[in-house]
């Protein structure tokens, strides 16, 4: 199967830190910022997240995501159900890193 990356960047006006935590907290801030394509979601008692994620009307996933943090800018989701895998990577303005 051929791998698919995707890339998104969006600039918040908000320091580095202060995002990079709230992309993090799983119980009370991310809940608030998913699309209406999210639904089903809750976190698990051994840390995992659940959640149902509706690409397109026809391609609907349920994922139970493993979430790592590697380092203080980087989010890590591990889907248990397949081979997706997302990170996310808050930087300063006019700073950048490849991932």
């Amino acid at each position: 199967m051929a791998q698919v990356t995707a890339t998104a960047q969006r600039t918040i006006e908000a320091p580095a830190e202060a995002v990079s935590t709230a992309l993090g907290d799983y119980e009370k801030v991310r809940p608030t910022i998913l699309t209406e394509h999210y639904s089903d979601y809750r976190t698990e008692p051994d840390g995992r997240v659940h959640w149902t994620l509706a690409a397109t009307s026809k391609r609907v996933r349920d994922q139970l995501v493993t979430v790592e943090r590697p380092d203080a800018a980087t989010i890590v989701e591990r889907d248990a159900n397949s081979s997706m895998v997302s990170t996310w990577t808050v930087t300063s303005e006019g700073t950048h890193r490849s991932t």
